[in-house]
C-alpha cells in the first residue's frame, strides 16, 4: 500500500544537556504559532473541510468545550475519537480513611492522543534541519508545586527551568524571565528579587501571579561564555504553558 504524505513538520536537533555523551541530541520540531478556535474554524471553512460556515463551527465548538470541561469535573472520561481525556489526582494517601487535601494532593486532567490522531500519523513526515543555533536556548521547565514538567505553571511557587547561556545578565532593561499571555500578549515580568537560581543552565523562579491562561515562557539576556552581549537575545520555550482556573 502506497502511503501518500500529506503533512511535514520540522524539527532542530539540540544537544542532549542532561546526559554527558557529546553525541547525544534532543529534536524539538518547530512550533508555528497557535492556533484558537476561531482559526481553526476558519481553515476548515476555506479547505472545505466543513459543511457550516466558520462562525457556525466556532459557536459550536465555543458551546462543547466548557460542556467537556464540565463533565470533566464531574468525574467523567471524555473520548472524543481525536483524544481522550479524564481526571487525575496526583499524590499518595497515608490510610484508608484520609481524605482529599489541596495542599497535599493535586487534581489536574491528563489528555492523550486518540486513535484518529494516530492514525493521522501515517500521513506525516519529520523533515531534520540539522542542528540548531544554541546561543541560548530553554530545554525544559519543571513546575515545583505540582512536579508537572513542560505543562503547568502554578502562580506565587517556583518554577525550575533548564537550558543552556539563560543566566541573567547585563545592564539592559529587558533582560529577565517573561510569562506572555496568548490570549492577550500581555507580556509578565519575573521581578528581579523573584529569581532564586540564576546560573547558566538553569534558573530558578517565582512564578508571578498569573491569571488563568496559556503562557509563552521567555529567557531575555546578555549572558555569554566570556563577556557580555552588547545587546539582549531571548530564548523562547517552544511549548505552551497552562495556569488553571482556580476551584
Amino acid at each position: 500500500m502506497v502511503v501518500i504524505i500529506l503533512h511535514k513538520i520540522m524539527a532542530w536537533l539540540y544537544l542532549n544537556l542532561l546526559t554527558p555523551d557529546k553525541n547525544d541530541y534532543v529534536i524539538r520540531p518547530v512550533t508555528s504559532r497557535t492556533l484558537n478556535v476561531r482559526q481553526i474554524s476558519e481553515s476548515a471553512a476555506s479547505r472545505g473541510g466543513a459543511d457550516i460556515s466558520a462562525s457556525a463551527m466556532e459557536h459550536a465548538v465555543n458551546l462543547f468545550l466548557p460542556e467537556m470541561g464540565f463533565l470533566l469535573c464531574d468525574g467523567f472520561s471524555i473520548n472524543t475519537g481525536w483524544f481522550t481525556a479524564a481526571p487525575h489526582v496526583k499524590g499518595t494517601a497515608d490510610s484508608p480513611t484520609e481524605q482529599y487535601n489541596k495542599d497535599k494532593h493535586t487534581l489536574l486532567f491528563e489528555f492523550h492522543q486518540g486513535a484518529l490522531l494516530r492514525k493521522e500519523l501515517e500521513n506525516v513526515t519529520v523533515e531534520f534541519l540539522g542542528l540548531a543555533e544554541t546561543d541560548a536556548v530553554v530545554s525544559q521547565v519543571i513546575d515545583v508545586k505540582t512536579g508537572s514538567m513542560n505543562d503547568l505553571l502554578t502562580p506565587n511557587r517556583n518554577l525550575k527551568i533548564a537550558g543552556q547561556k539563560i543566566k541573567i545578565a547585563g545592564e539592559k532593561e529587558a533582560n529577565g524571565v517573561y510569562f506572555v499571555n496568548q490570549d492577550t500578549g500581555e507580556r509578565t515580568k519575573v521581578d528581579d528579587s523573584d529569581i532564586v537560581i540564576n546560573n547558566p543552565s538553569d534558573l530558578i523562579v517565582v512564578i508571578p501571579d498569573l491569571t488563568a491562561g496559556k503562557y509563552l515562557l521567555e529567557v531575555t539576556t546578555q549572558y555569554a561564555v566570556s563577556s557580555l552581549l552588547k545587546e539582549p537575545r531571548t530564548a523562547m520555550f517552544n511549548k505552551l504553558l497552562t495556569v488553571q482556573q482556580p476551584t
